[in-house]
């Protein structure tokens, strides 16, 4: 109990830096527009020589980890496995193989550009399932360093980016291609990374497109636990066949909480029976768990971390987000997804 207690105390100082940081972050995003997770992560990356002061460090530590697993199974709560059934067959196949293709292709530029394979499950997995969100579960279950820190950062950026510009010009790019507005939606909802620009570009179409976009990216949340389990179930076998008999060595979990949490969650919203003040007290919970947990990954890193990674990044997460957009375009035209 003491341990605990002292434990708790000394995490306030760093969290309450944490929470302020969220807090100015959401203040610029309401009144001066822009993206809620990258002012957080501009504003924790100015401030990273909080991360260097022992009495921060236990809180800035604890937001990074502990409050993002909460965060991200909270999402589950605004899935139902009717929103899912809803989608049909062929465009929950689709949306499958386009996260898979994504996932690879990521894989495949590491290789090929002489990366580390987590760069590429981190950027394959934030482009293909949603966004920065997926970035942070992701980077959740793989070898905590120094390198892995660095990029997970550097996704964020990139995916918040590229989403924020795909909702202003994938809505036009659907106009001048004459797509109904279920097409429209699902383009959106199957191509654009994070939740919150989802929306936005949807009903920039209509209610219709909306609405279509919105379970079609919820679906794409669902990919996000099947993904993160084969990552953790993977890298905890690598680690326990590298390790050397009589070494003893922290058990990692077959299933991390959090996504059994998440799944959980998604079973209960599923009854119907979760008010709707509840879920939307747990939806903004969610978010500002996020928020918290992304400004201090940007405390804990510097500038010179993120100039440390070179251009390779960049390339990685431009050309996943076109990989994505190409297979989901030519699958709405080919299999005539969204026509009645």
């Amino acid at each position: 109990m003491e341990l605990s207690r002292s434990y708790f105390k000394g995490c306030v100082p760093g969290a309450l830096i944490c929470a302020v940081i969220a807090l100015s972050a959401t203040f610029l995003s309401e009144h001066y527009g822009g993206p809620q997770l990258l002012y957080a992560l501009l504003i924790g990356l100015s401030l990273h020589f909080l991360s260097l002061q022992e009495s921060t460090r236990i809180g800035i530590n604890f937001c990074a980890k502990t409050v993002l697993r909460i965060g991200v199974a909270l999402l589950g709560i605004r899935i139902t496995l009717g929103q899912v059934s809803q989608l049909g067959m062929s465009v929950g196949v689709v949306l499958v193989l386009a996260v898979a293709l994504t996932v690879s292709t990521g894989l495949l530029l590491a290789r090929w550009l002489k990366r580390p394979i987590e760069e590429g499950l981190l950027s394959g997995g934030s482009v293909g399932i949603c966004g920065a969100s997926a970035a942070m579960a992701i980077s959740s279950v793989l070898p905590q360093t120094k390198e892995n820190e660095r990029f997970t950062l550097l996704a964020v950026v990139g995916v918040t980016v590229l989403s924020t510009t795909a909702m202003v010009l994938y809505p036009f790019f659907m106009h001048l291609l004459d797509l109904s507005p279920v097409q429209s939606g699902i383009f959106l909802g199957g191509t654009i990374h994070d939740v919150a620009q989802v929306v936005a570009a949807g009903m920039m179409m209509g209610q219709e497109a909306g609405d279509a976009a919105t379970v079609v990216k919820l679906f794409r949340v669902v990919l996000l636990m099947p993904v993160v389990l084969l990552i953790a179930f993977s890298y905890r076998r690598h680690a326990g066949a590298a390790t050397a008999p009589g070494t003893v060595r922290e058990k990692v979990p077959l299933v991390p909480t959090f996504l059994i949490g998440f799944m959980g969650l998604v079973l209960v919203a599923s009854t119907g029976r979760v008010p709707a003040g509840v879920v939307a007290s747990a939806n903004d919970i969610s978010r500002w768990c996020l928020v918290i947990a992304i400004s201090a990954a940007g405390v804990k890193t510097s500038f010179e971390d993120l100039k440390k990674l070179g251009w390779q990044p960049v390339v990685m997460l431009v050309t996943e987000t076109a990989v994505i957009a190409t297979f989901v375009l030519a699958a709405i035209w080919l299999l005539k997804l969204g026509v009645h």
